[in-house]
Parts: structure tokens; sequence; C-alpha cells
């Protein structure tokens, strides 16, 4: 990339990085008993303002969850959410109707409240909570080998990742691979080849990224199946390892199994 294309890149890119808002909604919430413990767990529904949200994110989470969140979160941004009240737990009547109607409300006001603080909203630690449970679900399911169960999962949570990392494209591009090998191991190499193009988009003047040469070589094997331009795609491959070089790097399939273990 020339120094021109580089500078006409990241201009872009910035024009794509406006500010995502989204509302939080607690929708629900129900008490659930497993073997000797009993909670409250809550839906939680994301939806982008400012026009028709088609892809509006449903989520659930227990109090404890939102209890950790809180807890690392303070280990970083102490000063920034020293106002930003967070719902105490009591040592009885936790399950009362009043109580978790309280508690849908101030969940709702504390998502909110973080969320408009930027340093917050951009953090691992508020990203993680909001996808990491069903990025590691459908991990789980592609590493078993379980492609559909990971895309059922993967079409709910990557368009609420993508909203969330709008600061940070890259970050949605394991999710994007992960989608991409499902379908090819399902033997949908248009659905895969879409995958594989959104991903590369979101690595573009990132060359040195581990996902680009595993992907690189992805694309151009299923753009020589569909009949597509592959050439390019292995020359920028050629390119890539020119300038670095690799013994016996990793597939595209083999580095996604490695994501999202713990």
């Amino acid at each position: 990339m020339t120094t021109r294309e580089l500078q006409e890149y990241w201009r872009n890119e910035k024009c794509h990085w406006k500010h995502v808002k989204l509302l939080f909604e607690i929708a629900s919430a129900r008490i659930e008993e497993r073997q000797a413990s009993k909670f409250v767990m809550y839906q939680i529904v994301v939806i982008q303002t400012g026009s028709f949200d088609s892809n509006k994110a449903i989520l659930e989470r227990r109090y404890s969850d939102f209890e950790r969140l809180q807890k690392n979160l303070l280990k970083i941004f102490r000063e920034e959410i020293e106002d930003v009240a967070f719902p105490k737990k009591h040592l009885m009547g936790n399950f009362t109707e009043e109580m978790i109607c309280e508690r849908k409300l101030a969940f709702k006001e504390y998502l909110s409240l973080l969320y408009a603080i930027r340093c917050v909203r951009r953090s691992r630690e508020f990203i993680d909570f909001l996808t990491r449970p069903e990025l590691r679900e459908a991990f789980g399911c592609l590493r078993a080998g379980q492609y559909t169960n990971a895309l059922d999962i993967l079409v709910r949570v990557v368009p609420l990742q993508e909203k969330l990392t709008s600061h940070c494209p890259v970050m949605v591009v394991p999710a994007l691979c992960a989608m991409l090998v499902c379908h090819r191991d399902l033997e949908r190499p248009l659905e895969a080849f879409a995958a594989g193009e959104r991903a590369l988009q979101r690595l573009q003047a990132r060359e040195s990224h581990r996902y680009y040469a595993p992907l690189l070589d992805a694309m151009a094997r299923l753009a020589y199946t569909l009949g597509k331009d592959f050439v390019s795609l292995q020359e920028k491959l050629e390119e890539r390892q020119l300038l670095k070089p690799t013994t016996q790097g990793l597939t595209l399939k083999e580095l996604t199994v490695r994501e999202y273990l713990y």
C-alpha cells in the first residue's frame, strides 16, 4: 500500500468510526432454580437508536454476571464510574416481584450510564459482558463440529459485536472467520466467501495481523471454487509472505478453534 493509499484508507476509516448509539432495555426477568442454586435471569435487549434496527440483540444475564462486570470495571475505572450506582444484593427478598421490577429498572439505568462513558463502553470488560458468553458457546460448537449451532449463535451476536466495536473493527475478525469456517465446512462456499469479505474489509492496512494470511489463503481457495478472481488474493498472500515469511503457519480453522477457550 502506498502512502497516499494508506492516508486515504485511514480517512475512510474515520468516517466509519462514528459513534453508534445503543439503547438498553431489561425486557423481562424470570426465576430459575438449578439443583442447589436459585437466581433471577434478566433478559437484556440492545437496540441501535436513530434508525430502524432489524438486528436488535437479545441476551440473558444473571445478577452475578452484572456483579462481576462491576468488580472488573472498578479495578480499571474506579474514578470514572464512582457516580454509577450498582444495585446492591439483599439478604432477603431478592425474589419478590417488587425487588425484581426494581432491579430491572436499576440494571437498565446501570448499563445506560456505563455506555455513556466513552472509555468504559470501549473497554474489553464491557464488550465481553455483552458478547463473550455467546461467543464462547459459538466457538465451543465450532470446535465440536456443530457448525449449524455455531452459526445460529454467531448470526445473533456478531451484529451486536460490530456495534460495540465500531471504534476498533478488527475485534470482530475472529467471529467473522468462524462464520466462514462454518459455512465452508457445511459446503456453503458463497456464504463463506461473503463472511470472509467482511473480515478482509476490517483487516485493510493490517497485513501483519495474525488472521490476515490464513484468511487470504482460505479466500483464494473459495474464490477458485466459485469461479471468482483468486489470482489477486494469491498475489496479496505472496506479498505478505515476502514481507513476513512463515515456516508453517496455521490454517484459518486451526486459528479460529483456539479462540474463546476460557
